[in-house]
């Protein structure tokens, strides 16, 4: 096979970018992309050029560290692949590819196909976790958990992290990955503590990083390697409406600090899907 590569290359974050274009020859089909990512760079090095950087670590479908724009689409055109295991068979001989970072303002690039993915770490950071005290692992059977309940938790537990979801939509939302954090642990007995607090923490550290809103394109879905579709996401909201009403009913402040404007927007908008407990209704 013969392709070309036109690739992004921006020396650093504040440096202008632009696309080179590189000719390969004699590409196997069976090979990845980051092989002839690799292939090409030491091609660079011979000449004194500078290789294109690019992350990657397991190369296994994995960690989530592989992440490229491939022709348009987060990890290429195959649905359900990572870059690092996308095969050259994928794209027709004689074909220019187009490899460019993960564009969205929450994820910065650092260098040509690098980007900063460090808002969802922070996003986990702020409580995609269980810190309550669970003591060591039960016995099997003395917590019975639903099938069904664990078989969608660890549906959720495959989110990998690689951040397809935020390039692919329109928004820049991370929804997808913030909703898959909390059905994984919102499922299981060990999360149910935390929950509340949990999905107003992740909520508002996603809107801290300046990740846009949902509006449900679908795009996340389609674009995520591990399959997760947007029932996380209705999840994610109903957990998220359910707490800010029960919030609203007790009294209790707002779980985010806004400015008393859109403080004001905020509490119009719950009011204004549950009439029924409008304060006159109370009784």
């Amino acid at each position: 096979m013969k392709l070309t590569l036109r690739v992004w290359r921006q020396p650093g974050p504040r440096a202008p970018g632009h696309f080179a274009r590189y000719t390969l020859d004699d590409v196997r089909p069976d090979t990845t992309l980051l092989e002839e990512l690799d292939r090409l760079n030491e091609w660079l090095v011979t000449l004194g050029e500078s290789p294109v950087a690019f992350d990657s670590d397991c190369r296994e479908g994995i960690c989530g560290a592989c992440g490229i724009v491939v022709d348009g689409r987060p990890h290429g055109p195959r649905p359900g692949t990572t870059t690092c295991l996308l095969p050259m068979r994928a794209f027709e001989d004689g074909a220019t590819v187009t490899l460019e970072p993960f564009r969205t303002g929450a994820f910065p690039v650092v260098r040509d196909l690098v980007v900063d993915r460090g808002a969802l770490d922070r996003i986990v950071r702020a409580g995609g976790y269980v810190s309550v005290r669970a003591g060591s692992a039960p016995e099997a059977n003395a917590i019975p958990v639903p099938r069904d309940a664990a078989e969608r938790a660890l549906d959720a537990a495959t989110c990998i992290g690689c951040g397809a979801c935020v390039a692919a939509c329109p928004n820049g939302s991370a929804a997808l990955f913030v909703g898959a954090k909390l059905r994984h642990l919102g499922l299981l007995p060990q999360g149910q503590p935390e929950r509340a607090r949990r999905v107003r923490a992740l909520v508002a550290a996603a809107d801290d990083e300046g990740l846009g809103a949902c509006t449900l394109h679908g795009e996340c879905a389609a674009a995520c390697p591990k399959g997760i579709d947007l029932s996380v996401i209705a999840r994610m909201n109903r957990e998220y409406l359910g707490d800010a009403v029960a919030r609203w009913w007790r009294g209790d402040p707002s779980p985010c600090p806004l400015p008393k404007g859109e403080r004001e927007k905020k509490k119009e908008r719950v009011e204004s899907l549950i009439p029924a407990l409008s304060p006159e209704g109370r009784g």
